[in-house]
């Protein structure tokens, strides 16, 4: 089992910048992948950005590319996004997930374990 914790949602103008912060705990050594995800209010979950545990290396969705940044903190089992840039399209609930998947998975059924998710409001 592994437990995820998201933080850091908020409203803020378009333009701005919000950073959100997921920590993990419980068998989070055979993670491969934590990936952010969101969805607005009708549509379908989606999408936004993962790591690879081990290396660090990142993938994004198109449309926020140059605009988000995924980091992470090994010792601390934490993953970050960095949202700058902001628009009002950007407006969802953001969910960290957990997988122990390879490949560059970058659909929802292809993660195990999921935070509680947290909002970004992004007012025009």
């Amino acid at each position: 089992q592994v437990q995820l914790v998201e933080s850091g949602g908020g409203l803020v103008q378009a333009g701005g910048s919000l950073r959100l912060s997921c920590t993990a705990s419980g068998r989070t050594f055979s993670t491969s992948y934590m990936a952010w995800f969101r969805q607005a209010p009708g549509n379908e979950r989606e999408f936004v950005g993962a790591i690879r545990w081990s290396s660090g290396r990142t993938y994004y969705t198109d449309s926020v590319k140059g605009r988000f940044t995924i980091s992470r903190d090994s010792a601390k089992d934490t993953v970050a996004l960095q949202m700058n840039s902001l628009k009002a399209d950007d407006t969802a609930v953001y969910y960290c997930a957990q997988t122990t998947r390879w490949g560059e998975p970058k659909r929802a059924d292809e993660y195990h374990y999921w935070g509680q998710g947290t909002q970004v409001t992004v007012s025009s």
